[in-house]
């Protein structure tokens, strides 16, 4: 007899989502819906982040797999922390967001360069965005989100930690590079940091209508992933041509659009792209949902142990239950209250990690930008404060985390010494059931001319026009320097000029420091504010939910012993029926958290091979 082929396992984890589904319809209602919820409020469509280095074509490439020309701004300067999120819409729109407290403001497609280029002026009394959503009707935006990050700067810079943060919650990467040369180090360096926080990462190659040996750079470009990025050992590159792509909408006839288009290498990639994170964003959607399931489940078969001990221990269950309430009640009753001081110390301690960790991040920052300043010419100088502000808003947001990340270690630690294992299950379920500002960094103030600019000028004009007289006299004589006077002048002016502009230079990086400076000590400060407001709100949050979880195990336990009770009223025929119920309940609810485990260990094992 043939053995039936097993199902892939997106049907597997769909046929296993309905049938877990049932199985707490039927035994625990509430789970059900809240799981059924988690499932509906899902995000329907993948996402694809879009980086790269600055000039490579991203936002090119973006604007034709769009399918519209000149929507998300080409070559804008680095912008601070702002990128751009492409969603569907039935008419084109677009918001600046701020998450927290601020509501989006609308945004005109004609001014979308001013919010998200630091080389454009915001329009005036508005703070730069996050990020900013536009939304359209074009026709990839139907099943994938798109985000442009325009404002990277450089993926071996600080700011290369903008695109790490928005990759991390990708479905996946299109990493740019263009054919105008094989890796840099840089990106080279991204790559191999990412690789073990983004799942799917595909390559395209941009230009290769401008640069005829792109197929040699493709393939040095495939040897260099070999040996500095072996995760992507063998990636597929896409070559490609936004500027064929666009041309295609200015051909003459549809015959040489089709053309153009199918040689862009647009739609090629617009595929890989679809089939790679359509169907697969499902499944990895599902895994959400399995997670919640496997909550629920574990939650479920927790009250039937209890239940199921209740039927055959009787009074011994009873006894044990007692004491285990009355441990509890005097816990929570205690005015020293030993989860309290823990709890207290815990939060301490995270206090002081992250007092440590934002002194090292800002040293950093500030060395790090010291030396640009030192190194920047003047184009460079004026672009220098957009840097600082991302790189700001990035050290803000990533702090802000790891502070998330300790309380909720915190929270782990206080609940582990209160709470036996199969405690922890259902009050993880129930708590189930049931982010800081940005720092932003104020601009660097314009340097006015002072006194002192003004003699450097004088003094050099002077130093220039005497350099002037003394290089024409000995050549001429005195009676021919008259006759020389006025380009002799010129060159004096000139050389003031330029022993001014170098003076002023030296200055203006000189109070580029200072304000460095004072913008590090500022947000330090700030920056040191919210993260003492985030603990104290915290510590009294968590003080508040850890009351209420004691208050729900002690009813918790309470209900138990009303069962306990019941159990011991009924006759040896009555409660060997009921335990053989509960026991095949117990057997149904155990082996399905058991399969939601599996599948879901299925399913990193398919992503982690991607």
């Amino acid at each position: 007899m043939t053995q039936a082929k097993p199902l892939p396992l997106p049907k597997q984890v769909a046929q296993a989502r309905e049938q877990l589904l049932a199985l707490l319809r039927d035994n625990a209602p509430e789970s059900a819906k809240w799981v059924e919820q988690i499932r509906a409020n899902r995000r329907k469509q993948p996402s694809v982040v879009v980086v790269g280095e600055t000039n490579r074509g991203k936002s090119s490439l973006v604007n034709a797999m769009l399918d519209a020309p000149g929507l998300s701004p080409v070559d804008a300067d680095v912008a601070t922390a702002t990128y751009l999120v492409f969603g569907h819409a039935e008419q084109w729109q677009a918001r600046a967001c701020y998450p927290g407290q601020l509501a989006p403001v609308p945004v005109g497609l004609d001014r979308l360069v001013n919010w998200v280029s630091a080389a454009h002026e915001l329009p005036d009394g508005e703070l730069p965005p996050r990020y900013v959503e536009v939304d359209g009707p074009a026709p990839l935006l139907e099943k994938l989100v798109v985000v442009d990050t325009p404002g990277v700067g450089g993926l071996d810079s600080v700011h290369g930690e903008l695109a790490v943060e928005a990759a991390a919650t990708a479905t996946a990467l299109l990493f740019v590079v263009d054919a105008s040369a094989p890796f840099t180090a840089g990106e080279l360096n991204f790559l191999a940091g990412v690789g073990d926080r983004v799942e799917t990462v595909v390559f395209a190659l941009s230009k290769v209508d401008v640069y005829r040996g792109w197929r040699q750079v493709l393939e040095a470009n495939q040897a260099l992933l070999a040996e500095h990025a072996p995760r992507f050992t063998g990636a597929a590159f896409h070559p490609v041509s936004s500027r064929m792509y666009e041309m295609a909408g200015k051909a003459p006839n549809p015959e040489a659009a089709d053309m153009l288009r199918d040689r862009s290498g647009v739609p090629e990639l617009l595929a890989a792209l679809e089939s790679l994170l359509v169907g697969r964003s499902v499944m990895l959607s599902e895994a959400n949902t399995l997670r919640a399931l496997s909550t629920a489940l574990g939650e479920l078969k927790v009250g039937l142990e209890n239940e199921k001990r209740a039927l055959t221990t009787g009074e011994a269950e009873a006894e044990a239950l007692r004491a285990r309430k009355d441990e509890l009640t005097t816990e929570r009753r205690s005015s020293a209250r030993g989860w309290q001081v823990k709890l207290r110390s815990e939060v301490q301690r995270a206090r002081l990690e992250n007092t440590h960790e934002v002194s090292r991040e800002m040293r950093d920052l500030q060395s790090w930008f010291r030396q640009a300043i030192d190194a920047a010419d003047r184009d460079q100088l004026k672009h220098l404060p957009a840097h600082v502000d991302a790189a700001m808003q990035m050290v803000s947001g990533r702090i802000s985390e790891r502070v998330g990340a300790r309380l909720n270690q915190v929270a782990d630690t206080v609940l582990s010494e209160l709470f036996s294992a199969d405690e922890l299950a259902v009050i993880r379920s129930q708590f189930a059931r049931s982010g800081q500002p940005q720092v932003v960094v104020r601009g660097a103030e314009r340097r006015m001319p002072t006194a002192e600019d003004k003699l450097l000028v004088f003094m050099g004009g002077m130093s220039g026009i005497g350099a002037g007289k003394l290089a024409v006299v000995p050549l001429v004589g005195a009676v021919a320097a008259p006759i020389l006077l006025v380009p002799t002048i010129i060159i004096g002016l000139g050389a003031g000029w330029w022993i001014a502009r170098t003076r002023k230079h030296t200055a203006d990086k000189q109070h580029m420091k200072t304000w460095l400076n004072e913008s590090i000590a500022d947000s330090r400060s700030t920056l040191d504010q919210l993260v003492t407001e985030q603990l104290i709100d915290a510590e009294s949050q968590l003080s508040l939910a850890l009351d209420e979880a004691l208050g729900k195990r002690i009813a918790g336990i309470e209900e138990q012993l009303r069962e306990v009770d019941k159990a011991l009223r009924l006759d040896v025929t009555e409660r060997q029926k009921r335990t053989t119920v509960v026991t095949k309940r117990l057997a149904e609810v155990t082996a399905g958290a058991e399969r939601a485990e599996r599948l879901l260990a299925n399913i990193r094992t398919v992503r982690d091979k991607k």
